[in-house]
């Protein structure tokens, strides 16, 4: 029973994530958890203002249930099924983070001074997840999903786009990691 309190290898996660998307492409489904917010919204009532809202919902009832999966599931395996939720990162880069004003780096999942209450007191801290969200949001909206839709679902479906699309991801992550993150961080 230890095994199920231990991280998974990728050729055990990896393997059940293809699985996963097998068994959608053969119901005819495309998984993205980014087109949940507009079937929410349209269930909201957004329809109303929008044309990008009219659509059958009901149709995305599944998708919904992943995502009602994938939050009970996190908080089983975070809660229950986990002996330390510490993030496993290099001394190195803790090192980095320290020196930036993350003293959690390598010792909580997310970073405190980023996710806990006392951000709310904080213009910065406040600013910089406004903005982040709407970017991400924007920048899921403009390139027709987000990381887990194209990263997973498209490039199994074999999918030009989204392997362009990854790669802008993986362009964009190191930009923000070697030269904006530094650069926020240390103002």
């Amino acid at each position: 029973m230890n095994w199920i309190l231990q991280p998974w290898p990728w050729y055990i996660s990896g393997p059940l994530i293809a699985l996963v998307m097998f068994l959608l492409i053969m119901m005819g489904k495309n998984f993205g958890m980014s087109s949940n917010l507009r079937t929410l919204c349209t269930i909201c009532g957004a329809g109303k203002q929008a044309d990008f809202f009219k659509f059958d919902w009901k149709s995305q009832k599944w998708n919904l249930m992943v995502v009602l999966g994938v939050c009970i599931g996190g908080y089983i395996g975070a809660n229950f099924l986990s002996l330390d939720t510490s993030v496993s990162i290099g001394l190195d880069t803790i090192a980095q983070l320290n020196s930036l004003g993350f003293d959690s780096a390598g010792k909580a999942y997310l970073p405190t001074e980023l996710f806990s209450l006392s951000m709310f007191s904080d213009i910065k801290s406040i600013t910089l997840l406004i903005v982040g969200g709407f970017l991400v949001g924007f920048g899921a909206r403009y390139a027709g999903g987000c990381t887990s839709g194209h990263a997973i679902s498209g490039l199994s479906n074999l999918q030009i786009p989204s392997f362009i699309a990854v790669v802008g991801f993986f362009i964009g992550g190191l930009v923000m990691i070697h030269i904006l993150f530094p650069l926020i961080f240390k103002l």
